[in-house]
């Protein structure tokens, strides 16, 4: 039975390291700009400070 145990224990803590790991790459990971369109957002922003 012991040895059961352990292997459960082993297999839930590698889950948790590997949730870990993908929760802090996705928290660091850096949006691509390339789908923002920059001049449409100055835009907006001088509409919005002219009122």
């Amino acid at each position: 039975m012991a040895v059961t145990r352990l292997q459960r224990k082993h297999r839930k803590n590698i889950a948790r390291a590997k949730a870990y790991v993908k929760d802090v790459s996705r928290l660091i990971a850096k949006p691509s700009l390339k789908m923002v369109d920059v001049e449409a957002i100055k835009k907006e922003f001088a509409e919005k400070k002219a009122k």
